[in-house]
């Protein structure tokens, strides 16, 4: 029996994912989130919502969560917060809106993810532009993700065509899923559109011909097996157990640190500490959704998780590599795309679905859900 104040995620949408400089490009991070804000919303039924809370990773600054809010046309009452756990964000984000239902404020919550890579800002410190904030501070690791993901793939011994063929895979199920239209009733079309831009089905031929990101001894990475940096965001609705709607309730958390140098591992003690506090096992969990940042990242955490690069319980119908990876909204994706798979499927209630994220600087976060009806 599932606690009365156990938050569940009742409604759950997105917009389609768009590379940057692509289809969505003209739309602020604000722009992007109020729609999927306000569809959450009417799915619910509900009039009275306590917060809205957004992730964003490289936005132009101030709340955008507030922003988004009023803009999808909710009350000037209704408050918004904007946080930043890097591709974690989405996730994080989920969690920490489900606190307070759990804490016993019973008011309908919005959160999510957000990220325009289009508009991005050009940020610049004294006088000179920067592509990112550090990781880490002097004396740490502090590898940009690509790099990072470049690292573990010769840590691991992960060769290229084994990148390529788990690359391969997350297209053609995209692609699959997309020709059947299965990712229809998560998606809000905006701005005219009104499908994922990036599963391809000729990639799976022509990953051979991308040339390696980092030439040399190791050098397997390409933009191939890498995901594409992208447009979209992600939000669901959550409600406690107690109002008796049917969604994927959210049992445990797990967020953790981990080695600076090799971020992509994140995954793995989050998962670990995850199934601890919830007393399971991977064996017992019927859908997992992995944010596919690199086909070598995904790999690494898989194998140690103890899971085949085939496993048809991981992104089933594609992840990242294909879909693209809008950083703050990614890991609010993987929760939209287990509501697909879990609660509009049908799947019956006690159904468990897992959601995690790699997070630069050497984080990972988990969250654990299951369906009840």
């Amino acid at each position: 029996m599932v606690d009365p104040n156990t938050p569940v995620v009742v409604a759950a949408r997105r917009t389609p994912i768009a590379p940057k400089g692509g289809a969505l490009a003209r739309l602020t991070a604000a722009e992007l989130a109020a729609p999927v804000i306000r569809a959450s919303v009417d799915e619910t039924g509900l009039a009275e919502v306590g917060d809205v809370v957004l992730g964003n990773v490289m936005g132009p600054g101030g709340n955008i969560a507030r922003v988004a809010a009023l803009a999808a046309g909710l009350d000037v009452t209704v408050p918004g917060m904007t946080i930043d756990r890097q591709c974690g964000s989405g996730l994080a984000a989920i969690i920490t809106a489900a606190e307070a239902i759990r804490a016993g404020d019973g008011r309908l919550r919005i959160a999510g993810g957000v990220e325009s890579c289009s508009t991005t800002p050009i940020r610049i410190a004294d006088g000179v532009a920067y592509d990112r904030a550090p990781f880490a501070p002097p004396g740490h690791p502090d590898p940009d993700m690509v790099r990072a993901a470049q690292d573990l793939a010769v840590f691991d011994g992960i060769d290229r065509d084994r990148q390529d063929a788990y690359a391969a895979r997350s297209h053609r199920l995209a692609v699959l899923t997309q020709g059947h239209r299965g990712f229809d009733a998560e998606l809000v079309p905006l701005a005219g559109v009104t499908a994922d831009s990036g599963p391809r089905e000729r990639m799976p031929t022509m990953l051979d011909r991308f040339p390696p990101l980092f030439p040399g001894a190791g050098g397997t990475l390409t933009a191939g097996n890498s995901c594409r940096d992208s447009d979209g965001a992600a939000a669901v609705a959550l409600v406690p157990a107690g109002a008796g709607l049917p969604g994927l309730a959210l049992i445990a958390t797990a967020t953790v640190g981990c080695d600076p140098a090799l971020p992509g591992l994140g995954p793995v003690p989050a998962v670990e500490r995850l199934l601890a506090t919830a007393g399971v096992t991977l064996a017992d969990v019927a859908a997992i959704e992995l944010v596919e940042a690199f086909a070598a990242q995904a790999l690494a955490a898989l194998t140690r998780l103890g899971l085949t690069d085939q496993d048809s319980r991981v992104c089933a119908d594609g992840g990242a590599l294909a879909l693209g990876h809008p950083w703050g909204a990614s890991a609010a994706v993987s929760v939209v795309r287990l509501f697909s798979r879990l609660v509009r499927s049908g799947a019956p209630a006690g159904t468990l679905g897992l959601a995690t994220a790699a997070v630069g600087g050497g984080l990972g976060v988990a969250a654990l859900f299951e369906v009840v009806r």
